[in-house]
């Protein structure tokens, strides 16, 4: 019920802030995790480029509530905007207690509807990450 709850929050605090409207109350700043509570939540990876950012008419947060509603019980492990076929994306890691691998779900930046949701093996995580690694290189060869 939280979650339905939160998402709900979100949409509407996303639909707010596209139609121009600021929310009125002061936000209170987010409560800083101790070192065990980091260690325990595991930290967040996130690559949100502020040219892209700018972009996007979904907020982080709302585009987070809508990954999470899609998998319950899980915790985001790493979150990024990035464009993929031509859209942007919020594309989300989720690991879900005593399951292996991650859920991926890709949130469409623009209109904050679910692009994609697939189950990735740990097998299949390790190959996509050295496949960024190597089109980073790549890129970073070609600008210089």
């Amino acid at each position: 019920m939280n979650i339905k709850r939160n998402l709900l929050i979100a949409l509407t605090a996303g639909s707010l802030a596209t139609a121009g409207f600021a929310a009125t109350a002061p936000q209170a700043p987010a409560a800083t995790p101790t070192p065990a509570q980091a260690e325990t939540q595991g930290a967040v990876k996130s690559d949100v480029p502020a040219a892209l950012a700018k972009k996007a008419k979904i907020t982080l947060d709302a585009a987070r509530a809508t990954a999470l509603a899609q998998v319950p019980n899980g915790t985001v492990k790493s979150e990024e905007l990035e464009r993929e076929h031509g859209k942007l994306i919020y594309s989300f890691d989720i690991q879900v207690p005593g399951k292996s691998g991650i859920e991926e779900v890709n949130v469409n930046a623009i209109d904050g509807k679910v692009v994609n949701k697939k189950h990735e093996s740990a097998k299949t995580e390790a190959r996509e990450k050295k496949m960024d690694r190597m089109h980073a290189k790549t890129t970073k060869t070609l600008k210089q």
